[in-house]
């Protein structure tokens, strides 16, 4: 794949699905590549070739710095506000609703929407280079809409904690002690050899019992395609209000 061009693939290797999304902006994800990720974790989840899913993204940097800025700079209404924040949304309840596990490979620095895509992930893995940062505080907007998913996997307690220190990254092993990377390892090359042991592994078991798993990890969460909807909608007037336009100026 060119690393000009943004892309979300997907790659079948012994029964595991590895779909990987890239953006030459710190992989930042515009609305189209976030549509185009649900739509490939969707597919992936009812794709009999396929028992255990991994998430990971191109560049060997950054997993994912949250939205797009572009995006978010050129928005003057609320509905498009509310519908550019849904992007995050629908990806998080697609990996939610797909029937198969989903494992996460974060190879680097993670913020905003790039923690919630790694919090709703069913076992997440990283190097020690994925620190992670909640930033949408300081542009005058808050996590709203990625904000379930990480404080079901971490905790209010840690949610809270790095959406209100907006400007700090917090380290790996930080992460993984509040649960939301169950290893971290010392290189990507360990990471990739970690996730493909892992994946392949998940490959021998019952894919009856781990769909019941599933089911089980995420109980009491059917109510999230109307909350995350209401939280896009927050964020999409907040992103409206005169603090956010003149902070977004700076970035431009």
């Amino acid at each position: 794949m060119s690393e000009k061009q943004p892309y979300v693939t997907l790659d079948i290797q012994n029964e595991v699905g590895y779909i990987e999304f890239f953006h030459p902006a710190h992989n930042s994800l515009p609305g189209d590549v976030l549509a185009k990720l649900a739509q490939t974790i969707t597919d992936a989840g009812t794709n009999d070739a396929i028992k255990v899913v991994v998430l990971k993204s191109g560049g060997d940097r950054t997993f994912c710095a949250g939205a797009s800025f572009e995006e978010l700079i050129n928005i003057n209404d609320a509905a498009t506000g509310k519908v550019f924040f849904s992007g995050f949304a629908n990806v998080i309840n697609a990996m939610r609703k797909c029937p198969k596990f989903i494992i996460g490979r974060i190879q680097g620095k993670t913020v905003g929407g790039g923690v919630g895509l790694a919090a709703a992930t069913d076992y997440c893995m990283a190097s020690k280079f994925a620190a992670i940062k909640l930033s949408e505080l300081n542009i005058g907007i808050g996590p709203f809409v990625v904000g379930p998913a990480i404080e079901r996997k971490m905790g209010l307690s840690a949610m809270s904690q790095i959406a209100i220190d907006a400007n700090t990254f917090y380290p790996a092993e930080w992460a993984k002690q509040k649960g939301l990377f169950t290893q971290v390892y010392e290189s990507t090359v360990e990471l990739d050899e970690a996730v493909k042991t892992t994946a392949e592994h998940l490959c021998t078991y019952n894919t009856e019992a781990m769909l019941e798993m599933k089911k089980v990890f995420w109980q009491g969460t059917d109510h999230w395609d109307a909350l995350l909807a209401e939280r896009a909608a927050t964020s999409g007037k907040l992103v409206l209000s005169d603090f956010t336009k003149e902070k977004l100026k700076t970035y431009k």
